[in-house]
Formats: structure tokens, C-alpha cells, sequence
């Protein structure tokens, strides 16, 4: 009988399953129930929350093994977004800091990436700000995907916002893989992060996405104020579609945005949440990604041994946080089977 289930002086017992039943049943093909996750969600025992992590790692390392899923960004467009999302400083209905241009030549992202290569990301995303690309800018992430293909070692990756299907097979035609559009939230959730487009009109690129045979990355960002019920919710919609990465992000309040003056959660309780995303989506990468510096602080190499099994790499967006010396000495402590970009294995005697 685990601490789980039974009753300790002065605790009261978490109900339902313990995570190493439920990882069980996952590894045997079972899907965790939103009874079981909620269950998991009330954890606030350090033991048990350290016992969950130990379940989900061993749900990672037996589907998703030991070779981490690194991504570099590139923000080949920056600010003056239409969109009124809460926790973005590139709104351009927000007073931060975040900078300010319009789209970045094809040479110009294809240089850039050239740049980041020694981070030694497998994946390189060019990620513009806005609603969605307009002909133009669609041209030139296509013509800057097949220079980037042809002179560096990346699998190109696009996030430019809402596309449709057709928008979709043009960015695979040009040799990109995946493309990266997030859910955020539950739909119930969503109209208290953002009015000017709705959940469904996310979920909705998703599906044109998977439609034209791209690899789909879509996550969100916890800590915004949802319920835990709706966290929850979000969670299963993602299992729904089933991307093949999902982003967890963890609210970073960035200042002049709406959510800037919110309170982070707790690093155990962010270490609890990465945990539950892996029972819950086995199948798909856990990719840390904005806001795990500021959200799991010294928990950052807990987190891949409870469950994560990548990581943005380089900085975001609008900010950066960590080296990627730092990141490859993290990954190297933690076990995973990390690699020089040139294809040799790293022997943990130096980092990059």
C-alpha cells in the first residue's frame, strides 16, 4: 500500500488511484480518467507530488525514451498584433517592452538560423506575431524554410498564426515539418484571455494542420487564472486532437500585459502539472517551454525526470533566460541521450 492510499497522521488521503496504478494502466494502453487526473491535481504532499513524478518518468522513458526534443525560435515578426491575448507582450493593445518589426527577409531567417545551429536544436521555428500570414509573408516562411533546409541540419517548423488547409500544404510543399499552434486554455476559459478570435478558431487551425499531413505542436500556458476543473479540460481537449508535441508553457507575467500582475504559481505545484500532462499524453512530447525558468525555478531538472522530455532551447520570444550550456549540462545530469548537432553523442566531459 503506497502513501497514496492509506492514511498518514495529520493528512488526508488523495482519492482514487496513486500514480504508479495509473501509470500502469497507461503503459497498458488506458487512458488516465479525468477522475484520476483531478485526484492528482488535489496532490499537495511533496512525497506524493515526488512519487508522481517518478510514475511519469517512467511513462517517458518507456514511450518517448531517452533522446530529449529540443526546438530553437527565431521572431522573424515582432509586435503590433491585432490580438488582445492577456499574456503576450506583442499585443499591440498592451504598453511592454517587447519589440517592434515587421517581417525578417528570407536570407535574413535563414542566416539566423545558421546562428542558433550550435544551440543543437533538431527543430527551428519561425514564429510570427499577428493573426495569421498574409500572401506575402506565407512566400517568404517558404522560401526562407527551403534556404534553412539547405544549408543547415534543422527540421523547419512554422507558427504564424491561424492557416487553413491549403495555407497549410503550402508550408509542406516547401519542407516544413511541424507547425506550432496552441490551444492556450479550455474553451470555457478562453474568452477571459482573449475576444478578438475564439478557441474554436485555434482548435479549428490544428485540425487543418494535422489535415495536410503536418506534424502538429500544440500546448498552452497554465497559470492563468483557470480553474483547476478547466485545466483539466484543456488537457483533454489536447489529448482529442493528439498533437505530436505538446508546449507546456507556465505564465511568466510580462510587463504591461494584462496578466502582469498575476502571482506564479508554486515551483511543486508547477513540477506537480508536468507530471500529470505526461500520464495524461503519453504519446505526445512534453516539451518545457516560456515561463519554466520563472515556474519550476530550481525544479527544472525534476521536471525531466518527472515526466518532460524536451525543451525550448536559445530563449523565446521576447526574452531569455538560460544558456544553452546550461540547458545540455542539465539534460546531460538528468540521463538523456543528448548529441552534438553533428550526430556524435555527447560524453558528459564538456557541454557545448
Amino acid at each position: 500500500m503506497t502513501g497514496l492510499t492509506k492514511r498518514r497522521q495529520g493528512r488526508r488521503p488523495v482519492r482514487g488511484a496513486g500514480p504508479g496504478a495509473i501509470a500502469d494502466r497507461v503503459l497498458a494502453g488506458k487512458a488516465a480518467s479525468r477522475i484520476e487526473l483531478l485526484a492528482l491535481a488535489a496532490m499537495k504532499d511533496t512525497a506524493d507530488i515526488l512519487a508522481l513524478g517518478a510514475a511519469a518518468n517512467r511513462v517517458r522513458v518507456a514511450v518517448q525514451g531517452s533522446k530529449p526534443a529540443l526546438c530553437s525560435l527565431i521572431n522573424i515578426k515582432s509586435g503590433a498584433c491585432s490580438e488582445d491575448c492577456a499574456y503576450c507582450a506583442q499585443s499591440g493593445r498592451h504598453k511592454s517592452p517587447a519589440p517592434v518589426y515587421s517581417m525578417m527577409t528570407p536570407d535574413a531567417m535563414a542566416k539566423r538560423a545558421k546562428e542558433l545551429e550550435p544551440a543543437g536544436a533538431t527543430h527551428i521555428c519561425l514564429v510570427a506575431s499577428g493573426r495569421g500570414p498574409n500572401p506575402k509573408e506565407l512566400d517568404a516562411v517558404c522560401r526562407a524554410a527551403e534556404k534553412i533546409r539547405k544549408t543547415t541540419g534543422y527540421e523547419v517548423c512554422g507558427c504564424l498564426g491561424e492557416v487553413g488547409k491549403d495555407e497549410a500544404r503550402r508550408m509542406k510543399d516547401a519542407g516544413i515539418t511541424r507547425y506550432n499552434h496552441n490551444l492556450e486554455t479550455s474553451r470555457a476559459h478562453y474568452p477571459s484571455i482573449c475576444t478578438t478570435h475564439t478557441w474554436d478558431s485555434r482548435r479549428a487551425t490544428a485540425l487543418a494542420v494535422q489535415a495536410a499531413g503536418l506534424e502538429l505542436c500544440c500546448g498552452g500556458i497554465i497559470g492563468m487564472g483557470e480553474p483547476v476543473g478547466e485545466r483539466i479540460s484543456f488537457i483533454e481537449s489536447l489529448r482529442e486532437i493528439a498533437p505530436e508535441v505538446v508546449t507546456l508553457n507556465f505564465l511568466n507575467p510580462r510587463p504591461g500585459t494584462r496578466l502582469a500582475g498575476v502571482a506564479p504559481m508554486t515551483a511543486l505545484e508547477a513540477l506537480k502539472w508536468v507530471g500529470i500532462f505526461r500520464l495524461a499524453l503519453p504519446q505526445s512530447a512534453v516539451k518545457l517551454a516560456g515561463g519554466r525558468e520563472s515556474g519550476l525555478r530550481d525544479f527544472q531538472g525534476a521536471a525531466l525526470l518527472g515526466g518532460a522530455n524536451g525543451l525550448i532551447i536559445g530563449g523565446y520570444l521576447t526574452y531569455s533566460e538560460r544558456t544553452p550550456a546550461e540547458d545540455w549540462r542539465m539534460l546531460l545530469d538528468c540521463g538523456f541521450a543528448v548529441r552534438r548537432p553533428g550526430g556524435s553523442a555527447w560524453r558528459g566531459r564538456r557541454i557545448p
